[in-house]
C-alpha cells in the first residue's frame, strides 16, 4: 500500500467506549446512507438485491392502498428504540399524527404499528433475531419478515404479534401468493405482482 492511498482512505470514526447513541446517529458526518444504530454500534447496509428493492415497493404500494388516513406508510426511516438503538425497517406502518413533515428523518418505537424486513444474506441473522426481540421489547405490535420463497421466488412473509404480557411476538403464520391480516388493520397485498415486475 503506498502512502497515497493510505491518505485517500475513508477516516471511520472511532467509537465512543460505551458506544453510539441515536444522536450520534443523526449528526456524525459522511456515514453511508441507511446506518443503522445496533446496540451502540453503527451497522452499514450493503447494495441490495433486485429482490430486495421489488418487495419493499410492492409493499408500500399495498398497504397504501390497503390503509385509511390515520396510517403513514415509511420506507426506511429509522425508528427509535432507546438510547443505543436505532434500526432502520424496510418499511414502517406508523400513526399518521406522528408525521411532522418533509424534513423528518425518524419515528419513535411508540408511534410505529407494524415493522416490516426484507431478509438479504448480509441481514438474516438480524432480521431473524436481533431486530424481532428490540422491535417486541420497544412495544411494536406487528412485525413482519419477508424471505425470498427458494420454490416460487416470490416473497414468503412470516407475520408476527406481539404478546404484551411476555413482549414477544408469537408466529401467526406464513403467507405467499397473498397477504391477508387484521393488525394494524385490515389489509390484503397481491404478492404474485412481484413477479409481472421481474
Amino acid at each position: 500500500m503506498t502512502a497515497e492511498s493510505v491518505e485517500h482512505r475513508h477516516p471511520w470514526p472511532v467509537p465512543p467506549v460505551d458506544g453510539y447513541t441515536v444522536d450520534d446517529l443523526f449528526t456524525l458526518p459522511d456515514l453511508p446512507p441507511h446506518t443503522e444504530l445496533i446496540d451502540g454500534s453503527l451497522v452499514f447496509v450493503i447494495p441490495q438485491r433486485r429482490f430486495h428493492f421489488l418487495v419493499i415497493d410492492l409493499l408500500v404500494n399495498g398497504l397504501r392502498s390497503s390503509l385509511g388516513p390515520e396510517f403513514s406508510v415509511e420506507r426506511e426511516m429509522t425508528v427509535i428504540l432507546d438510547k443505543r438503538n436505532g434500526p432502520e425497517p424496510d418499511v414502517s406502518v406508523v400513526r399518521a399524527d406522528a408525521v411532522t413533515g418533509l424534513d423528518q428523518t425518524s419515528f419513535h418505537a411508540r408511534d410505529v404499528l407494524l415493522a416490516v424486513e426484507v431478509v438479504s444474506p448480509e441481514s438474516e441473522a438480524r432480521d431473524r433475531m436481533t431486530k424481532p426481540h428490540k422491535y417486541a421489547i420497544a412495544g411494536i405490535p406487528n412485525y413482519w419478515r419477508v424471505e425470498q420463497d427458494g420454490t416460487t421466488g416470490r416473497p414468503l412473509i412470516h407475520v408476527y404479534e406481539l404478546d404484551p404480557v411476555t413482549m414477544s411476538y408469537v408466529h401467526m403464520g406464513q403467507q405467499r401468493d397473498r397477504i391477508k391480516v387484521d393488525e394494524p388493520s385490515a389489509i390484503a397485498i397481491e404478492l404474485t405482482a412481484i413477479e409481472t415486475r421481474s
